[in-house]
Formats: structure tokens, sequence, C-alpha cells
């Protein structure tokens, strides 16, 4: 999710000045961007070699680690805002991670591609799992864990204690707030405990 609309509309959601922890922050793109527009400082976790030097290769501090075994190494509330984008549809407890990012942030920001937009559901309705910009993988071949909906991630967040700040889908680096179940094919969530 390296496009820089995208990356505006994620930006809007971190108050300036933030201790930030990004998890899955790939090549550090955002991270790099929050601290260069936002003054945000704090760390990116990845676990692949290659992203971890881009990140580098970009000034972000990056920590290699496996998201899979917890985040214990940070204290409650060490950042002021945690990421998760396009990380919970490749984690096998992405309610244990949820839980995990309200417990070291003040705030969690939440992204990932929403399956209800309405060419998925369309595809699935012709017999065919989606292959599209947002879900570009075959079936057999695809890194996902996980599929998830808007709708659905709005009952996981309350079912951990979390409160929705604020919701909202992305489309082609377009915010869309009407119908974002069926409107948008990326769904962003703000959430506090």
């Amino acid at each position: 999710m390296a496009d820089l609309s995208v990356m505006e509309r994620i930006a809007r959601l971190v108050p300036p000045g933030s201790r930030v922890l990004d998890l899955g922050c790939g090549d550090g793109a955002l991270l790099e961007h929050l601290q260069r527009v936002r003054g945000c400082g704090g760390y990116g976790v990845e676990i692949d070699d290659a992203k971890v030097q881009a990140c580098l290769r970009r000034g972000v501090n990056v920590l290699q680690l496996n998201l899979e075994e917890g985040l214990t190494m940070f204290g409650d509330d060490a950042f002021d805002v945690v990421l998760q984008i396009d990380t919970l549809q490749h984690l096998r407890n992405a309610e244990t991670m949820l839980r995990e990012t309200a417990r070291v942030g003040r705030i969690g920001i939440v992204a990932f591609p929403n399956f209800a937009h309405w060419p998925n559901r369309l595809a699935v309705l012709q017999g065919r799992m989606p292959v599209t910009k947002r879900l570009p993988y075959q079936w057999y071949d695809t890194p996902n864990i996980r599929v998830g909906t808007y709708a659905d991630f709005e009952v996981l967040a309350r079912s951990c204690g979390l409160r929705v700040e604020d919701s909202f889908g992305l489309h082609e680096g377009q915010e869309v707030r009407k119908l974002p179940n069926l409107m948008a094919s990326t769904a962003v969530f703000k959430v506090s405990s």
C-alpha cells in the first residue's frame, strides 16, 4: 500500500509528533512518510530480509521480528500509535495481535483488503475466488491466511473491547464513507481501548 494518496489518508489519522510502531512495515515507505510529513518517530517491525534492508536505506528504524511471537518486548502504552496496514490478514491469531496493538499503543490503525467489495462478491457468485488489484493472488498462492470484511472487523473490534473512533473505506486512493463494506477495496479503522 505504498500509493501516496493512501499514505496521506492513513497519515491524517496519526497525530503530529506521534511515537509510532508500524507492524509489518514492508519497505518502510509509510513510516518514512510519517516522519517527513507528520514529524513522527518510532519503529517499523518486519520479518523479510530484503524489506528490512529497504527500511534501513530509507532511514527508518526497523526491528526484524516475527509478529506471530507477539509484542511482549514492548510495554503498555509504549507508543502513541500502532499501525497494522495490510498485516492482520497474514497473521494466524488476528484477535491476539489486535489486543496487543491496543495494549502497546494508545491508538491502533488497521487497514486490510475488504473481501466484501462488490467485485469480490461478484467473483464468488460466479464460483471463483477473486483476483483484483487489492487481492492479486490466486487462491492457491496467496500469502493471506484469511480474508475479512469491513463489517466483520467492527464486530471483532467490539469483541476485543476496543472502541472504533473512526472507520472508512478506500478505493483507488479515494475515501469511501458511503456503503464502505460494498464499495471499498480497503477497510480502514482507528481503534482505541
